[in-house]
C-alpha cells in the first residue's frame, strides 16, 4: 500500500513539474494537473491538500536534486578543474531534461509567496566551485592569478546567464555545445598550463559521450579529410552540422517520464 502510495505522489509530483515548467504556476490548474497525472483531484488534495503545497513539493524537489548530483560526480574525474566542468555538464543536462529541475526553477523564478521560503540560489553553487578550484590550486593545476572566491563568483554568473539565454533562444535544445564554448573560454584562464580541448575530452570519456569532438573534426579537416559527406545540396533544409555532444533531446517533457 505503502509503495503504491508513493507512486501515486510520484507521478502526481511529476505532472505538477512539467505544467508549473510549461505554464507557470498561475496557468496550473488542479484539474490540468488530475489531466496530466491520470489522478483525481482527491488524490492530489490527499497528497499535498492543495496546489500550494504542490508547488512547494516541486520547489523542494528541485534543491534536492543537486546534493546527490554533486555527490555522485565526487572522484570521477582526474582532476579537480575536469570534476568542474564535468559537473557543469551534469546540471546542465538536468536543467534541460528533469521535469523536477526545471519546474522548481521555474516556480522559483517567479517568486511565488506559496514556496517562501527556500535556501538563497546560486550561493552554494559558488561554495562549491570555489571548494573545487581550492582542490585545484592544491593540485597545482590552477593559475597563480586566479583567486578562488571571485572566480567562483564569475563561473557561476556565466554558467547560469548561459542557461537563460539559451533557455530564451531554443529551450535548452544546445545546452552543451553552448557549455562546451563557455569553457573553452574559461578554461584557458584557469589552468596553470592551458590545455582546454585535453580537458574537455577527458570529460566527454568519463560522460559516457560517443560524438564526434569538434577537436578531431578540426584535426581532419586541417588534414585535408572531409569529415562531412554531404554537400550543402544534399543536406535536408534545416538540417544541423554534426554537434561537439551528444544530439539533444526534446526540451519539452514527456508525461509520466
Amino acid at each position: 500500500m505503502q509503495d503504491r502510495a508513493g507512486t501515486t505522489r510520484a507521478q502526481i509530483l511529476a505532472a505538477a513539474a512539467q505544467l508549473f515548467d510549461e505554464r507557470g504556476y498561475a496557468g496550473t490548474s488542479i484539474s490540468d494537473i488530475t489531466e496530466r497525472s491520470g489522478h483525481t483531484s482527491g488524490a492530489i488534495y490527499f497528497h499535498f491538500t492543495g496546489k500550494e503545497n504542490l508547488a512547494r513539493a516541486v520547489v523542494q524537489a528541485h534543491f534536492a536534486a543537486w546534493p546527490p548530483l554533486v555527490a555522485g560526480c565526487a572522484g570521477r574525474f582526474a582532476a579537480p578543474l575536469e570534476e568542474l566542468v564535468g559537473l557543469s555538464f551534469a546540471v546542465a543536462r538536468a536543467f534541460r531534461d528533469d521535469a523536477l529541475v526545471r519546474g522548481g526553477a521555474r516556480l522559483w523564478a517567479e517568486r511565488l509567496p506559496a514556496v517562501d521560503p527556500f535556501p538563497t540560489p546560486f550561493v552554494g553553487w559558488i561554495e562549491t566551485v570555489e571548494a573545487l578550484l581550492i582542490q585545484a590550486r592544491g593540485h597545482g593545476d590552477l593559475s597563480p592569478s586566479v583567486d578562488p572566491p571571485k572566480a567562483a563568483r564569475a563561473i557561476i554568473m556565466a554558467f547560469f546567464g548561459l542557461h537563460s539565454v539559451s533557455e530564451a533562444f531554443d529551450g535548452r535544445a544546445h545546452i552543451e555545445e553552448d557549455l562546451t564554448g563557455l569553457w573553452r573560454l574559461l578554461l584557458p584562464t584557469l589552468q596553470v598550463r592551458p590545455a582546454a580541448e585535453a580537458a574537455l575530452s577527458r570529460v566527454r570519456i568519463v560522460l559516457g559521450t560517443e560524438a564526434e569532438t569538434e577537436t578531431e573534426t578540426e584535426a581532419q579537416a586541417q588534414a585535408g579529410t572531409d569529415t562531412d559527406t554531404e554537400t550543402d545540396a544534399e543536406r535536408e533544409p534545416g538540417a544541423e552540422s554534426k554537434q561537439s555532444w551528444p544530439q539533444a533531446r526534446s526540451t519539452r517533457m514527456q508525461p509520466s517520464r
